[in-house]
């Protein structure tokens, strides 16, 4: 049994850390921290829970935070931008693990961190030591590590499609186009007007242009994969729907490379991946298969008039792209079946 606590409580990516839990069969929850709801039960702010867990959340100090690690074999973390590497030294200096759901280590260059996300980086040494945790891409560098990346929502629904291709040297390495829609859950549980239901309902737009933080993490992860530098175009939309991401991807075939080997690039790559579901040619991709659960749909395209491929993916934004995900490396990182608690629908 591996025991395992949650910081950031009250948010939408814990409530699904701790649905698809439910159903598996070696974690024990010890605590659940935030800054907000302290005192109250964590089925309070997740109803769907209740009958299930009934720990009350703790306040975020570094005591609890310390008493919790020395209790708990996993910490999964998701708080704002910065607050990572202070809270993550506190919990490995225990000897309990750390997943991190959000951006602060995933960098390999720190200095595009503090670029990208305009403040100065707690501790750089941790960016080298986390491991950036797609499970499709590198199942086998999590397994047993301390620290662990989780990647971003956005760059799920991208960097499955196109490294493939990317690798296989398929693609133009400057000119990818991106097009994504994600639901209001993507910009977290907080009171803003931008949120409002009657400002978002029956309502559709681009936003983070023409530089979106996430796109910083799609171009290192594809310079990696392409084995030079990858310079794309992403423009993301809000979407009026509660979950969900769906992105569309065209990119210039090389001089040479062969198109209609685009599915059997994707068949190849992801063979042995239970969470990717290849669609196959000229079908779309739809995110209302694939909301609250784990999955990653992709089709594709080739329009011979423009030389350009097209992928199309859709994701549940909190779940692959975010707490889906961070169980899924969490059963890399303890030695269980990568599926375990997360076959759910």
């Amino acid at each position: 049994m591996i025991r395992y606590s949650a910081i950031g409580a009250v948010g939408y990516v814990c409530g699904e850390v701790l649905r698809m839990m439910v159903a598996h069969p070696e974690g024990q929850l010890v605590n659940v921290l935030d800054s907000f709801g302290v005192g109250q039960k964590i089925c309070e702010h997740h109803p769907a829970l209740r009958g299930f867990y009934d720990q009350e959340i703790m306040d975020l100090t570094d005591e609890n935070v310390r008493e919790t690690a020395r209790n708990s074999d996993v910490v999964l973390v998701q708080v704002p931008s910065g607050q990572v590497a202070h809270l993550a030294e506190i919990i490995l200096a225990e000897g309990s693990r750390v997943i991190d759901i959000g951006a602060d280590i995933r960098f390999r260059d720190v200095k595009v961190w503090e670029q990208w996300y305009n403040d100065k980086h707690p501790n750089p040494q941790m960016t080298y030591e986390a491991v950036y945790s797609m499970p499709e891409m590198n199942r086998e560098l999590a397994k047993g590590k301390k620290l662990i990346a989780n990647p971003g929502c956005y760059p799920t629904s991208i960097l499955l499609p196109l490294i493939p291709l990317f690798r296989a040297g398929m693609l133009e390495p400057e000119d990818v186009v991106v097009c994504s829609g994600s639901g209001v859950s993507g910009a977290g549980r907080k009171a803003s007007i931008p949120l409002l239901f009657c400002e978002c309902n029956e309502s559709f737009h681009a936003y983070g242009v023409p530089k979106h933080r996430h796109l910083s993490e799609i171009e290192q992860e594809l310079s990696l994969a392409a084995g030079e530098t990858v310079v794309m175009s992403f423009t993301p939309h809000l979407i009026p729907v509660n979950t969900g991401i769906c992105s569309t991807i065209t990119a210039k075939v090389k001089k040479g490379a062969d198109p209609e080997s685009v599915g059997r690039l994707l068949e190849e790559a992801y063979a042995a991946a239970p969470f990717v579901r290849l669609l196959g040619r000229n079908q779309p991709a739809d995110t209302k298969n694939v909301t609250r659960t784990n999955c990653v749909d992709i089709g594709w395209a080739y329009d011979p008039r423009t030389n350009r491929v097209i992928l199309m993916s859709a994701e549940d934004n909190v779940v692959k792209g975010a707490g889906g995900q961070a169980v899924q490396s969490f059963n890399i990182m303890c030695g269980f079946d990568e599926t375990e608690g997360l076959w759910v629908l």
